[in-house]
């Protein structure tokens, strides 16, 4: 989860030649949660490289992402790296699910125990990066003028680092308007004010249930209902810490190869359970006020209509009991989709805000918002909410966005927004055929575009393409590419465990479905975190065979 390097990308130094001003072994985009290990990793190995970042700081998307109510839903001892005990065990979080001050402190504590700021280039946003196919390296400018000569170019510029800003007339609102991803660091007066929420995904959630209790009313704009989950967040006394610092080994030998990178993993099957135990099952999972209902409870609902059915309607039921209203229960509690098939947020007294008297819920599934006015909110049907603050959590342009608002260009000149715009296709999410040394992390058909803790699968990632670069060098030779062939083995594999399951049958961000026109395909490896890296590793192992050095 790295940094919004794709957010308001211009045309600066797209196509444009100049002196270069400096020559690198990698320029690695971002510098959130990846890109501060790939920096790490590549200069421990004696190499020339720079991340550059239009954040002001380190964090990624915990910099840009400082919304009221922002916060982990992953447990925040598992939610980091595993690579150095001495680095785990020197910090330690307050809560269960810390909030993204705290977060925001983590990553700043990792940059400086391993000296990284000096080789960041902060407030620097790259535009531009042109593969040299008779040289072998890239070219890659910046909007502040730099002319980067280096032979590999490494994305960490994350799977939800692209806000969308797709509704019209966001400019002549007369009052403030903030988007959830770029939301200002010293927070909005909102206190007595009439304020609007558009959107209730996981940041709009978080949003809402934090805001409402200050605000003078607030008005929820809600579009596709969202199955959640309470949130128990516990405080940590030090004995709290220093019982899940003891575990440290532990952790490091199950979290990376569990199905979603988390400490947990699958352990019930549904047919092996009669209809009182799978009850049980479910509400102990449920109480434990965490993510595991969904990854650890019954693998089953991914493939299994009867048990998605029953799953979900155990959630709905719970959903339901909470809300009472009907206008509340059929506007939040989704009915056609299946419990699990995208991101489950976690909640805090979420579905409660509702029945607060300075709360209003709008469902604009059929009375879609038209327009942003100067006073506010326009509907289909030409109503028009008034409101002094609007606080848009519309989402993003997931796993693709970041590098296609910038202008790669990899062999004869092709445009990677332009193949991902026709079909989105890498090998196993860490490269593409055509762009040689472009090496990736947290893009498409790797589990870190949405099914796994992100840590955990950005330092395997990383970790692979560190060990590739290591190896190419090794046997003294400079360029790598994924082959045809090998790209074309990646997509059929990945559609073959797609098409097994249910997820398709639902339309999320997971798909790209919230973005027009782009291509339809689950952005993420379902095959599970610790499949995955068995693969990778085998790939390494047995001498990059769907790959070409040279």
């Amino acid at each position: 989860m790295t940094s919004d390097t794709g957010t308001g990308t211009d045309t600066t130094g797209r196509g444009a030649s100049g002196p270069v001003t400096e020559e690198l072994d990698a320029v690695v985009l971002g510098a959130g949660v990846a890109g501060l290990y790939q920096l790490h990793q590549l200069r421990q190995q004696g190499l020339r490289v720079k991340a550059f970042d239009a954040a002001g700081d380190v964090g990624g998307t915990w910099w840009w992402n400082r919304y009221p109510g922002a916060r982990f839903d992953s447990e925040g001892y598992i939610y980091q790296y595993l690579f150095d005990e001495e680095l785990y065990k020197d910090w330690s979080w307050s809560q269960k699910f810390p909030a993204q001050p705290e977060i925001e402190q983590w990553l700043h504590y990792v940059a400086d125990r391993l000296d990284l700021r000096r080789d960041i280039r902060f407030g620097t946003r790259i535009t531009a990066a042109h593969y040299d196919e008779e040289r072998g390296r890239w070219t890659v400018h910046t909007d502040r003028g730099d002319v980067v000569d280096t032979q590999f170019f490494v994305s960490c510029a994350g799977m939800l680092s692209a806000p969308l800003k797709n509704i019209e007339g966001t400019d002549s609102f007369a009052g403030e308007l903030v988007f959830s991803s770029s939301y200002p660091a010293a927070g909005l007066d909102l206190a007595g004010k009439r304020v609007g929420v558009v959107g209730v995904g996981a940041t709009g959630i978080q949003i809402i249930q934090t805001i409402a209790p200050e605000v003078g009313h607030l008005t929820v704009f809600a579009r596709g209902p969202q199955y959640v989950l309470p949130m128990k967040n516990p405080t940590y006394t030090p004995e709290d810490q220093d019982r899940y610092k003891s575990r440290f080994e532990e952790l490091r030998a199950t979290i990376p190869h569990t199905f979603t990178g988390f400490e947990y993993d699958f352990e019930h099957a549904w047919a092996d359970c009669t209809p009182q135990q799978r009850l049980d099952i479910l509400e102990d999972i449920y109480q434990d006020g965490s993510l595991k209902l969904w990854l650890a409870g019954f693998g089953e609902i991914f493939f299994t209509e009867e048990v998605s059915e029953a799953v979900s309607e155990f959630v709905r039921g719970k959903m339901r009991d909470r809300l009472r209203d009907p206008h509340l229960i059929d506007t939040l509690v989704p009915t056609d989709y299946g419990f699990g098939t995208h991101r489950v947020p976690l909640e805090n007294g979420y579905l409660e805000v509702y029945h607060r008297e300075n709360v209003d819920l709008l469902n604009v599934r059929d009375n879609p918002i038209a327009q942003i006015r100067p006073e506010g909110v326009e509907l289909s049907d030409g109503t028009v909410v008034e409101l002094d603050v609007i606080i848009l959590a519309t989402g993003f342009d997931a796993g693709t966005g970041a590098l296609t608002r910038i202008d790669v260009r990899g062999r004869d000149g092709r445009s990677l927004a332009d193949d991902w715009g026709r079909d989105i296709r890498t090998t196993m999410g860490l490269a593409k055929h055509g762009y040689p040394n472009l090496l990736t992390t947290a893009v498409p058909l790797a589990p870190s575009a949405a099914l796994c803790n992100m840590t955990t699968c950005l330092q395997q990632q990383t970790e692979w393409i560190s060990g590739a670069i290591r190896d190419l060098a090794a046997e003294g030779k400079t360029v790598i590419e994924p082959t045809a062939e090998g790209e074309d083995a990646w997509v059929d594999h990945h559609e073959e465990l797609v098409n097994a399951t249910l997820v398709p049958k639902t339309t999320s961000w997971y798909l790209g479905s919230n973005v027009p026109g782009k291509p339809r395909r689950l952005l993420s490896y379902i095959g599970g975190v610790g499949t995955y890296r068995q693969k990778c590793d085998e790939e390494a192992a047995n001498g990059y065979p769907t790959f070409t050095r040279r």
